[in-house]
């Protein structure tokens, strides 16, 4: 079924492209708009002046570059909720390019700027050099990579979400639940955003069984090297577990998918990351940290119809602004929930510093 729909897809998107863009595109996937579902992707027929909407936001030219499919239940899906909202919300027409390939991350970025574009968004950290070697050539774009930490330009304005506040409240879920004391945890690939939260979550959870009076309590850290084998998200995830993990925990776009497959045949238990993942088992992701990137992506594109982004800074996001939040199950147990509302608590007041447990 999944295929089908990704078939059907593919050709709508390459219809409107052929219709609308008369160009090529390197991602090989691009949708002008709100969800595919609409020609005005919310946004055209209001010129910017429709009540409730932004002043000149339709006419703003604003693209996001994803490196994998909307359709992830992770990463992907997150930064794709933020163009739908941006064109309810907002009256913009901003637009998605999906499955870009690292290959053509230098590529799309220019192919864009040629075009004009007022905005280039790009969501991970790896899309972070092609940006600064793309942007000094085009001086009137904006390049705004989500969780990029380069802000050497004059128009690099890294979106910088503190992930590692997210991953300390599924660490502290995790370090509620677990039996054995033995943590699993998968990275896509070990960027230094990447090693932060890892730290933080490993650390927290550990301490967390201690305390609860597991004293040999340890974690296992892999890192995948990719973000899309799914069937070596599941051979990890496994592997893991046979190792005495109990409590999964993986960030790693469509590989986590395979990580939560391993972990279901394997009787372990998984805290989900960067969506709502107890949609897809909730016998198995019995809570999860859902990212409300629709939120920071409504607020980004407002601060800059303000004229309030410029390059040369790097803006950051989390718990107190409302972009992470808990999602439990009936499976997840009543100590775990009251300590992860507790931390949200203690991170809103600014009462718990995450930097120190970084490596």
């Amino acid at each position: 079924m999944k295929k089908t729909l990704a078939l059907l897809l593919a050709l709508v998107l390459a219809l409107g492209m052929l219709a609308g863009c008369g160009g090529s595109n390197a991602g090989g996937n691009s949708n002008a708009g709100n969800n595919g579902a609409s020609d005005n992707g919310g946004a055209a027929d209001n010129g910017g002046s429709d009540e409730g909407g932004v002043p000149g936001a339709a006419d703003v030219k604003i693209v996001l570059l994803l490196p994998g499919e909307i359709n992830d239940q992770g990463w992907n899906a997150s930064n794709y909720a933020g163009v739908v909202a941006c064109n309810e919300q907002l009256g913009t027409s901003m637009e998605y390019v999906e499955a870009v390939q690292e290959a053509d991350f230098e590529s799309t970025f220019r192919e864009y700027a040629e075009r004009g574009y007022d905005i280039i968004m790009a969501a991970g950290s790896q899309f972070d050099e092609a940006a600064a070697s793309v942007a000094a050539s085009y001086p009137d774009t904006l390049f705004m990579v989500v969780n990029g930490a380069n802000s050497d330009g004059d128009n690099l304005c890294p979106l910088f979400p503190k992930e590692y506040e997210a991953s300390y409240l599924a660490a502290v879920i995790a370090g509620n639940i677990t039996e054995s004391g033995v943590f699993g945890m998968i990275g896509g690939d070990p960027n230094q955003a990447m090693q932060d939260l890892m730290a933080v979550y490993g650390k927290t959870a550990v301490s967390i069984a201690q305390e609860r009076g597991i004293a040999d309590a340890t974690y296992n850290l892999a890192y995948s090297n990719s973000w899309d084998d799914v069937a070596l998200g599941k051979q990890m995830s496994e592997s893991m577990i046979d190792e005495g993990a109990d409590v999964m925990f993986v960030y790693a776009n469509e590989l986590g998918l395979g990580v939560i497959s391993g972990a279901q045949e394997k009787g372990a238990k998984v805290v989900g990351y960067s969506a709502d993942q107890t949609q897809i088992d909730e016998n198995t992701v019995v809570a999860s940290i859902d990212f409300d990137y629709a939120t920071m992506y409504v607020w980004a594109i407002n601060e800059y119809l303000d004229g309030n982004l410029t390059g040369h800074q790097i803006v950051e996001v989390g718990v107190p602004e409302g972009i992470y939040f808990p999602v439990y199950t009936d499976n997840c147990p009543a100590e775990a929930k009251a300590a992860c509302d507790e931390a949200v608590e203690a991170l809103k007041a600014g009462s718990v510093d995450l930097k120190a447990l970084f490596d």
